[in-house]
């Protein structure tokens, strides 16, 4: 819940367990603009209010200028800096729960301790202390409020996190899980798939019947002209004269003139060109495709480079493949490639989830074009997709699966696992360790985010939030 509370105007928070950043912006004088009622309040935590007056002194203590408030006003700077106050607010709520104080003692150690006013001789100076003070435009107080509310926050995220210590056996077994040598056999796929020059008529023709309301395409006859500078005013030059006419066509389609009256007035010096049963295919042609994207309209005008297309759509239908049109054909034969493809494959996945599927198979399938590899961590992904990868390193040995790269799809069998022998003073591992306790720390935090979007709801004002906008407006 202290991440982004953009879309807190509702009823919950989203994200609370990432530390707060706060944004510096300066905002000067708007002190009484609000004093009244309950258009005071600008937000509510649960019971707790959240007072304008609350947020201008946040806004005050925080740092840039009015302009930039202005140039950033769009952008949501308000609701960003309104978020984070919720936030903080929210932090204080629950470090009132559980009671955190800090003592006088403890803020002196932690200021006494401070490297900023520490000499060569790691020994305190006041001096250094109060330069500090005087740079920053602070009081002793208010320094030293501002550190209390830090260390309680970081008194409260250790309470929280403090059940996030990982078992060693753990941090080892994953250590060795993510870390092991897999010794593989695999081969391609794509000899066994049935070739498309293979693929009869009839089994197109049946593909067809069974999926035809899927394979039905949009076809349409319509008429367009070019229209350019030269055609249309006679010189080769984008003038204003060139412009108004364009005007003109946009203006006259607007009144839903119809095609036909517009290009003759217009005098245009340009050949309408007529198509018939268009749809759209592999072969793409750039300004057929610009207009089949722009169907809905009964009549447009679109930009294409150095011309404009003026077009009319005159038929509109719906139709199934046609077998007797070679590019047609050509089109539904790869589709029914692509689907015996992917029965081959589900088929052999089947037969390895029900166990039907074992190494004599493998070997019969896969014949003289078996290989071999070894995986040397999870993260090995030099030949195969680093997905593959992972799930290959969930499998134990002797398991089948499909694994792929960019260009094949590949049957595998674990052959092999070998142990990865520890070193605890590498720094692969000492990395690992603590990415490890750094994991398992967040999802403790998440899952008590996931307590604090039940225990609290927010709730904004938005006619005060609006308020607030039109001041800097």
């Amino acid at each position: 819940m202290i991440g982004s509370l953009r879309n807190f105007a509702k009823t919950k928070l989203a994200g609370v367990l990432v530390f707060i950043i706060i944004i510096p912006f300066v905002f000067w004088g708007m002190g009484s603009m609000f004093n009244s009622g309950n258009t005071n309040n600008i937000a509510k935590i649960n019971k707790t209010n959240v007072s304008t007056q609350d947020f201008i002194d946040y806004l005050n203590t925080s740092g840039v200028n009015r302009k930039t408030i202005q140039e950033k006003m769009n952008e949501g700077i308000l609701e960003e800096l309104l978020s984070t106050l919720v936030s903080t607010t929210l932090l204080d709520l629950e470090i009132q729960d559980f009671d955190i104080i800090v003592s006088e003692q403890t803020l002196l150690r932690k200021i006494k301790n401070n490297k900023s006013f520490l000499d060569e001789n790691n020994i305190f100076q006041r001096t250094e202390y109060e330069k500090f003070l005087l740079t920053n435009n602070m009081s002793a107080p208010a320094f030293e409020i501002a550190l209390s509310d830090r260390e309680k926050q970081k008194q409260l995220f250790d309470y929280i996190g403090a059940g996030s210590v990982t078992p060693k056996f753990l941090i080892d077994k994953n250590y060795q899980e993510t870390n092991n040598k897999l010794d593989l056999k695999f081969f391609p796929l794509k000899t066994l798939y049935k070739k498309e020059s293979d693929i009869t008529k009839t089994e197109i023709e049946n593909f067809v019947e069974e999926n035809k309301e899927q394979l039905n395409k949009e076809h349409i006859d319509f008429k367009y002209v070019l229209i350019n500078p030269k055609n249309l005013i006679g010189i080769d030059e984008f003038n204003q004269d060139f412009f108004d006419k364009i005007d003109f066509i946009e203006n006259e389609i607007s009144k839903n003139v119809n095609f036909k009256t517009i290009f003759s007035n217009l005098e245009l010096e340009g050949e309408i060109v007529k198509v018939k049963d268009f749809s759209l295919s592999e072969n793409q042609k750039e300004i057929e495709d610009k207009i089949f994207a722009n169907r809905f309209d009964q009549v447009g005008l679109i930009e294409n480079k150095n011309d404009f297309i003026f077009f009319t759509i005159d038929k509109t239908e719906s139709k199934a493949p046609d077998l007797n049109n070679e590019q047609s054909a050509s089109e539904m034969k790869k589709l029914v490639f692509e689907k015996n493809k992917f029965d081959f494959h589900r088929k052999i996945l089947e037969e390895i989830s029900d166990k039907s599927f074992d190494n004599s198979k493998f070997n019969e399938l896969g014949k003289n074009l078996v290989e071999e590899t070894t995986l040397n961590s999870i993260k090995d992904n030099k030949k195969f997709d680093i997905n593959s990868i992972k799930v290959l390193y969930s499998l134990p040995v002797g398991s089948f699966t499909l694994i792929n790269n960019k260009e094949d799809i590949y049957l595998a069998k674990i052959e092999n696992i070998s142990e990865q022998i520890i070193d605890y003073n590498s720094d692969e591992y000492k990395t690992f360790s603590s990415t490890q306790l750094s994991n398992d720390r967040k999802n403790i935090l998440r899952s008590y985010d996931t307590h604090l979007n039940e225990k609290y709801t927010v709730d904004v004002n938005q006619k005060t939030l609006e308020r607030v906008k039109n001041y800097f407006k």
